[in-house]
């Protein structure tokens, strides 16, 4: 429709050369048009233009000594989208590649995710160009600190809310907490996804990969099936991918694959957990290495996949759970998936999809889950997190996975719910956008022009 599209041609003039925003914001406004059309006061508010626009985009520099005493440059950021339904919440990634455009999709993806959950959390997300990998600790430790010298400014337990992200876990959280409690001589409830020993919530780190199964396993009890006995397609071998893996063994189904930035594993008898676990959390090694010690494994380098695509979507398996990074899913992986037997594809990542992917998806109409609703298991995890810690307070792992189920059944049955009221019951990216929208769109309307 015009509106949109013309909201998005404005958006690339004042927001250039931000490929990654633009797609997540078109994949979103293309799901709307029907909403808009019936639902005057969206437009009359002006809440397209002004929930595509961030609240507040921080950018920063981020200057470090390393171990060889030579002073080294990152930019930071922090981008704090929209604050309607509560603090600002979302990751802090440290990768090499992350810019405004890849800042500003998370933080856009992250207000719709967050407002799924049903719980008061507004979204928000941060990060640096800064590779931790290869890095000693001192220099973790002196990047952190830096890092938040600049952030603590505008980071608080009623303000914004930072948590971990693509290599950002407990060390990381933990330098930063540090920094940021020796600057405010505050200890708040500032960060999510910290140490138990200081404050943070048992199964936090297991959220996000138990979420997306458990958002799984709805989506195909609503088809009369189930995951127990499925073989489980599994991309990437960090914290979500590990955690997926864990819990679908948990309940009979079989991960046969998972991957790194070098390559695939892929192990008809299903990946052993102990073993990844010990190579990934423990040696910090590669999957290589999984395979010397697994006999039955094939290892597939990165020289040999396919020209359009990644060599773990043309692996035999009935349920695809893609948990790296965004676009490792192409139209063509997706036409593979279908040719070989995939009933659902389950989003562990954000975006991970590209447009023509999801297209391909939507068109064969199989239980397709996007991220937003899938892998919402780890910020509702760390709101459990923040509650505990306004109530000084400690729950036991059953009773945070007990509530993330509930959480994920929640979310769940408002996508459906929304998409079936859309009469469109299998389009779960609009049933997900549209019950997002509706719930951060009401709550700024009531809020008044700020």
């Amino acid at each position: 429709m015009p509106y949109t599209h013309n909201t998005i041609v404005k958006l690339q003039k004042s927001s250039p050369a931000q490929t990654e925003f633009y797609q997540a914001v078109e994949e979103v406004l293309d799901s709307l048009g029907p909403v808009l059309d019936e639902e005057s006061r969206f437009c009359q508010h002006a809440i397209i233009e002004r929930m595509v626009e961030p609240e507040r985009q921080i950018m920063f520099r981020v200057a470090w000594v390393d171990d060889q005493g030579k002073v080294q440059v990152n930019k930071g950021y922090r981008v704090e989208f929209n604050s309607a339904l509560g603090p600002y919440k979302g990751g802090i990634r440290f990768h090499p590649s992350v810019n405004a455009s890849i800042m500003k999709f998370l933080g856009f993806e992250q207000v719709l995710k967050n407002a799924l959950t049903g719980l008061p959390l507004g979204g928000g997300k941060g990060g640096a160009n800064f590779d931790p990998k290869g890095k000693s600790n001192g220099e973790i430790m002196r990047f952190c600190q830096a890092f938040i010298n600049e952030l603590y400014r505008h980071i608080g337990p009623r303000t914004d809310v930072p948590a971990g992200d693509i290599g950002v876990g407990t060390r990381e959280i933990g330098y930063m907490f540090g920094q940021y409690k020796k600057l405010t001589n505050n200890f708040d409830g500032v960060f999510t996804g910290k140490d138990l020993l200081w404050g943070g919530s048992l199964a936090r780190k297991e959220a996000t990969g138990y979420g997306c199964v458990y958002f799984a396993e709805h989506m195909l009890e609503g088809n009369k099936d189930t995951l127990e006995g499925k073989e489980c397609l599994v991309s990437g071998s960090g914290n979500v991918a590990i955690h997926t893996i864990e819990k679908l063994l948990a309940l009979g189904a079989k991960p046969v694959s998972c991957t790194d930035s070098q390559g695939t594993i892929y192990q008809k008898s299903g990946i052993d957990i102990s073993c990844l676990k010990q190579i990934k959390e423990v040696e910090n090694g590669r999957l290589s290495d999984y395979a010397k010690r697994q006999s039955d494994a094939k290892y597939i380098s990165r020289d040999n996949y396919p020209e359009d695509g990644h060599a773990v979507w043309r692996l035999q398996g009935q349920v695809a759970f893609p948990c790296a990074t965004q676009n490792e899913l192409t139209a063509a992986d997706a036409r593979a998936l279908l040719d070989n037997g995939c009933i659902a594809v389950c989003e562990g990542a954000n975006m991970p999809c590209t447009s023509d992917a999801a297209d391909v998806l939507l068109k064969a109409k199989i239980a397709y889950a996007p991220g937003k609703a899938a892998n919402a298991g780890g910020v509702a995890t760390s709101q459990l997190e923040m509650a505990q810690n306004a109530s000084m307070q400690r729950w036991t792992f059953d009773e945070v996975d007990q509530k993330l189920k509930d959480i994920m059944r929640g979310i769940y049955q408002r996508t459906r719910d929304t998409a079936i009221e859309l009469d469109q019951p299998t389009n779960f990216i609009l049933g997900a956008n549209v019950a997002g929208f509706r719930r951060v769109a009401d709550a700024m309307i009531q809020q008044g022009v700020v």
